[in-house]
Protein backbone atom coordinates (compact mmCIF):
# COMPACT_ATOMS: atom_id res chain seq x y z
CA UNK A 1 0.00 0.00 0.00
CA UNK A 2 1.01 3.71 -0.85
CA UNK A 3 -0.54 6.24 -0.11
CA UNK A 4 -4.21 7.00 -0.95
CA UNK A 5 -3.85 10.70 -0.13
CA UNK A 6 -4.07 12.81 -3.02
CA UNK A 7 -2.14 16.33 -3.75
CA UNK A 8 -5.14 18.92 -3.01
CA UNK A 9 -6.72 16.98 -0.32
CA UNK A 10 -7.02 18.45 3.24
CA UNK A 11 -4.60 16.27 4.97
CA UNK A 12 -5.46 14.32 7.64
CA UNK A 13 -5.19 15.57 11.42
CA UNK A 14 -2.98 13.77 13.87
CA UNK A 15 -1.98 13.77 17.54
CA UNK A 16 1.48 12.26 19.08
CA UNK A 17 4.19 12.82 21.39
CA UNK A 18 7.27 14.44 20.52
CA UNK A 19 10.85 13.75 21.62
CA UNK A 20 10.01 15.99 24.71
CA UNK A 21 7.40 13.88 25.55
CA UNK A 22 5.22 16.64 24.39
CA UNK A 23 1.46 16.66 22.48
CA UNK A 24 1.59 17.83 19.15
CA UNK A 25 -0.85 18.11 17.10
CA UNK A 26 -1.05 19.31 13.25
CA UNK A 27 -3.91 21.46 13.48
CA UNK A 28 -1.47 23.98 15.70
CA UNK A 29 0.76 24.60 12.31
CA UNK A 30 -2.32 26.14 10.68
CA UNK A 31 -1.04 29.34 9.16
CA UNK A 32 2.68 27.98 8.20
CA UNK A 33 3.61 25.28 5.81
CA UNK A 34 4.56 21.67 6.95
CA UNK A 35 6.83 19.20 5.55
CA UNK A 36 5.33 15.81 7.07
CA UNK A 37 7.55 13.14 6.66
CA UNK A 38 7.63 9.75 7.04
CA UNK A 39 10.58 7.53 8.23
CA UNK A 40 11.03 3.66 8.74
CA UNK A 41 13.30 3.89 11.95
CA UNK A 42 15.76 6.22 13.83
CA UNK A 43 19.89 5.72 13.94
CA UNK A 44 19.57 3.87 10.69
CA UNK A 45 21.58 4.51 8.01
CA UNK A 46 19.48 6.12 4.99
CA UNK A 47 16.86 7.47 7.90
CA UNK A 48 20.11 9.32 9.48
CA UNK A 49 21.06 10.71 6.02
CA UNK A 50 17.35 12.20 5.61
CA UNK A 51 17.34 13.65 9.04
CA UNK A 52 20.44 15.15 8.71
CA UNK A 53 19.94 16.71 5.09
CA UNK A 54 16.62 18.38 6.53
CA UNK A 55 18.78 19.52 9.83
CA UNK A 56 21.70 20.72 7.23
CA UNK A 57 18.81 22.75 5.25
CA UNK A 58 16.80 23.75 8.34
CA UNK A 59 17.52 27.64 8.26
CA UNK A 60 16.84 27.18 4.29
CA UNK A 61 13.30 25.62 4.84
CA UNK A 62 12.37 27.43 8.37
CA UNK A 63 13.12 31.06 5.54
CA UNK A 64 10.27 29.16 2.92
CA UNK A 65 8.46 29.20 5.98
CA UNK A 66 8.52 25.26 6.49
CA UNK A 67 7.97 23.59 9.95
CA UNK A 68 9.14 19.97 10.07
CA UNK A 69 7.38 17.11 11.37
CA UNK A 70 9.11 13.04 10.93
CA UNK A 71 7.04 10.55 11.43
CA UNK A 72 8.23 6.87 12.75
CA UNK A 73 7.04 3.88 14.69
CA UNK A 74 10.13 4.64 17.23
CA UNK A 75 9.44 5.27 20.90
CA UNK A 76 9.74 8.86 21.82
CA UNK A 77 12.89 7.96 24.12
CA UNK A 78 14.71 6.25 20.82
CA UNK A 79 13.69 9.95 19.15
CA UNK A 80 15.34 11.78 22.13
CA UNK A 81 18.20 9.56 21.62
CA UNK A 82 17.97 10.32 17.92
CA UNK A 83 17.84 14.40 18.49
CA UNK A 84 20.22 14.68 20.71
CA UNK A 85 22.79 12.73 18.44
CA UNK A 86 22.54 14.60 15.41
CA UNK A 87 21.28 17.81 16.87
CA UNK A 88 17.86 17.87 15.07
CA UNK A 89 16.07 21.19 15.39
CA UNK A 90 12.48 19.94 14.55
CA UNK A 91 9.92 17.90 15.74
CA UNK A 92 9.90 13.77 15.79
CA UNK A 93 6.53 12.36 16.62
CA UNK A 94 6.71 8.70 17.72
CA UNK A 95 4.09 6.83 16.08
CA UNK A 96 5.04 3.28 18.02
CA UNK A 97 0.86 1.70 17.05
CA UNK A 98 1.47 3.48 13.67
CA UNK A 99 -1.91 5.16 13.77
CA UNK A 100 -0.60 8.29 11.65
CA UNK A 101 1.20 6.34 9.40
CA UNK A 102 -1.82 4.63 8.64
CA UNK A 103 -3.96 6.88 8.53
CA UNK A 104 -1.90 8.61 5.78
CA UNK A 105 -1.76 5.25 3.94
CA UNK A 106 2.13 4.76 4.34
CA UNK A 107 2.18 1.74 6.61
CA UNK A 108 2.10 -1.53 4.49
CA UNK A 109 3.83 -4.23 2.35
CA UNK A 110 6.91 -3.42 0.46
CA UNK A 111 10.11 -5.57 -0.26
CA UNK A 112 12.92 -5.26 2.16
CA UNK A 113 16.18 -6.84 0.82
CA UNK A 114 14.25 -9.08 -1.28
CA UNK A 115 11.45 -9.88 0.62
CA UNK A 116 8.53 -8.70 1.64
CA UNK A 117 7.56 -6.98 4.92
CA UNK A 118 5.01 -5.16 6.53
CA UNK A 119 6.56 -1.24 6.97
CA UNK A 120 6.57 2.18 6.76
CA UNK A 121 6.81 3.64 3.26
CA UNK A 122 9.41 6.46 2.85
CA UNK A 123 7.01 9.49 1.87
CA UNK A 124 7.09 12.96 2.48
CA UNK A 125 3.34 14.97 2.34
CA UNK A 126 4.09 19.07 1.67
CA UNK A 127 1.26 21.23 2.93
CA UNK A 128 0.35 24.73 2.55
CA UNK A 129 -1.06 27.20 5.13
CA UNK A 130 -4.21 25.84 5.46
CA UNK A 131 -3.22 22.25 5.37
CA UNK A 132 -3.71 21.26 2.09
CA UNK A 133 -1.51 18.97 0.25
CA UNK A 134 0.67 20.48 -2.15
CA UNK A 135 2.80 17.89 -3.34
CA UNK A 136 3.43 14.22 -2.31
CA UNK A 137 6.99 13.32 -2.77
CA UNK A 138 7.20 8.91 -2.69
CA UNK A 139 10.72 8.35 -4.60
CA UNK A 140 13.11 10.31 -1.78
CA UNK A 141 16.22 10.90 -2.36
CA UNK A 142 17.73 11.47 1.41
CA UNK A 143 20.69 12.92 0.72
CA UNK A 144 19.10 15.89 -1.18
CA UNK A 145 15.27 15.65 0.32
CA UNK A 146 15.84 19.21 1.07
CA UNK A 147 16.18 20.04 -2.69
CA UNK A 148 13.34 17.97 -3.50
CA UNK A 149 10.91 19.89 -1.26
CA UNK A 150 12.15 23.56 -2.19
CA UNK A 151 12.76 22.28 -5.81
CA UNK A 152 8.94 23.14 -6.65
CA UNK A 153 7.49 24.78 -3.70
Amino acid sequence: MITHLQEGEVAPLFKGQNQAGEMVALESFRGKKVIVYFYPKDNTPTCTKQACNLQDNYDKLRQEGFEIIGISPDTVRSHQKFAHKYDLSFTLIADPEKEIARLYGVFGKKKFMGREIEGIHRTTFVLDKDGVINRIIKKVKSKEHSDQILLND
